[in-house]
């Protein structure tokens, strides 16, 4: 008798782990379901922002898991960005190959927080088609010069550009100071976007306004 009380002693205190399985006979879970899954009723409760805390999904293996209703959300957010310089003083520039990336450090909105403004380079998230935009102004002291214009870079690549010369009659700049370039282009997520000024001049200051010189990218699908 002594030794049923003690192993009853010992059942009771050592923990049972074992896995139920539904409609299958290996179950990888607590609890495995192969199959459909109905809930008659539920408690309804007053808390108001649990809806908002998280929420049940499953992934590709049928795992339910939780994750926070903000980021099922965001991940459907398509990519809107416009930006611009912090500063409304003129950008000044040093060209030493004939190039150089434009130091936007200034964002206006970014839905998925994907432009970084210390580098200035956006980096794609998510694959799609996008549409991107720049628009660049220089101060009235460029000079002549065989070549001014701006350039939309992908991966380090030029993709589209708005370039031509910038010609001076009896020291007036007999051509427009703006320059801009748009496109639609298919990004894949990790691909890199920036924006480059071109000229042969050495050096050359832009305007820092942000009704002057800005960009904008949006996924259109």
């Amino acid at each position: 008798m002594k030794k049923i009380y003690l192993l009853y002693f010992i059942f009771y205190l050592t923990p049972i782990f074992s896995q139920v399985g539904i409609e299958t006979t290996a179950p990888t879970a607590s609890l495995d379901i192969n199959g459909n899954l109905r809930v008659r009723s539920s408690t309804a409760t007053s808390n108001e922002t649990a809806a908002k805390d998280s929420i049940l999904v499953t992934n590709n293996l049928g795992n339910v898991m939780r994750i926070s209703s903000q980021k099922v959300i965001q991940s459907y957010f398509k990519t809107c960005i416009k930006g611009s310089f912090t500063s409304s003083s003129d950008v000044s520039l040093t060209l030493s190959s004939g190039a150089k990336k434009i130091p936007f450090d200034y964002i206006e909105f970014d839905s998925n927080n994907e432009f970084n403004t210390s580098n200035s380079t956006f980096t794609a998230t998510q694959g799609g088609i996008y549409s991107i935009d720049i628009h660049i102004k220089s101060t009235s002291a460029i000079g002549v010069a065989l070549d001014f214009g701006v350039a939309i870079v992908k991966n380090g690549t030029v993709i589209t550009r708005d370039s031509f010369a910038n010609i001076g009659i009896l020291s007036i700049n007999a051509t427009p100071p703006v320059r801009s370039s748009r496109t639609l282009i298919s990004l894949a997520p990790g691909d890199a976007i920036t924006f480059n000024v071109i000229s042969t001049l050495g050096s050359l200051n832009i305007l820092g306004s942000k009704e002057d010189c800005y960009f904008t990218i949006h996924q259109v699908r």
